[in-house]
């Protein structure tokens, strides 16, 4: 994967809106009076966004709540208005070094994935940054235009068609399914990283969830208005996941193999090979 989190996220997030906006359109509406004599039922939720790949939905959900309602009010995003307030320049590189971490892992999964120029860029990067850059602080590489090519190795197993397995909603970590946080564990076991102690693991891990948690912020606005958070987050991963794994480019017919659920009553008329009706109003083009 080529660009940063934010950026990949924000893509994500704007094709979970779609799902979730296409799903709610193919929800039949409820029949706005009631027959004679009869009381209209009540429903608890309006739509059903309930999804084949999240087995534990109900597990998951209890997860996000406490994510929600308590980890992140009261611990995790008042430690990143702390972390926020240091200058930014010392947070990006620690953030390098944590990023400068990962290359040894992007070799190997690179290689693994029959990628050998990505496999070597990701080595130029190492030597470079680990050295000019003063282990990893400043990202010389990207600044002689050496841009990273980070994999891992949930991605490599994506690759090979390894199954994801089920969403998982981990408390105050976030949403991710088992190879992706299988992978992680195994990236974690390449050699270099084996040469740093539990309590630097640790601060790494720490760095850039507190980073990511800041950048998050610029997204929370969507989060608060959508109908369904839980479910909004969800989409938002699996096509922030399916980013990584196609390296942003991903097939149109993997992007909306989701929606494929819903009843989409408005391409009948394709799907009998005959002419759709003709739109008689006057489009808008925005430019």
């Amino acid at each position: 994967m080529r660009y940063g989190f934010l950026h990949g996220l924000k893509l994500s997030v704007a094709a979970a809106a779609l799902a979730l906006l296409v799903a709610c359109s193919q929800t039949p509406e409820a029949s706005a009076t009631p027959p004679p004599n009869e009381t209209a039922p009540v429903q608890e939720n309006e739509f059903d966004f309930s999804d084949p790949r999240d087995p534990l939905e109900d597990l998951n959900r209890q997860s996000w709540q406490l994510t929600r309602d308590v980890l992140d009010p009261y611990i995790i995003s008042p430690a990143a208005s702390a972390y926020g307030t240091t200058p930014k320049p010392v947070r990006r590189g620690l953030y390098n070094v944590t990023e400068n971490i990962t290359e040894p892992a992007s070799i190997v999964n690179n290689l693994l994935q029959r990628k050998p120029k990505a496999a070597a860029i990701s080595a130029g990067r190492f030597v470079m940054n680990s050295t000019f850059g003063v282990f990893g602080f400043f990202d010389v590489a990207t600044k002689m235009g050496v841009v990273q090519e980070k994999e891992s190795f949930g991605e490599t197993l994506a690759v090979y068609g390894v199954p994801d397995g089920p969403f998982i909603m981990l408390p105050g970590i976030g949403p991710t399914v088992i190879i992706d946080r299988g992978g992680d564990t195994v990236d974690d076991l390449i050699w270099v990283a084996r040469l740093f102690s539990l309590p630097m693991s640790v601060a790494q891990l720490t760095i850039r969830g507190l980073e990511h948690r800041l950048e998050l912020r610029e997204l929370e606005p969507m989060l608060e208005n959508s109908i369904d958070e839980y479910a909004f987050v969800r989409e938002a991963y699996f096509s922030y996941w399916l980013d990584k794994v196609y390296d942003g480019n991903p097939p149109l017919d993997y992007q909306y193999d989701d929606l494929d659920d819903w009843d989409d009553d408005w391409d009948d008329g394709w799907d009998n090979n005959s002419e759709p009706a003709e739109d008689t109003t006057e489009s808008e083009i925005i430019e």
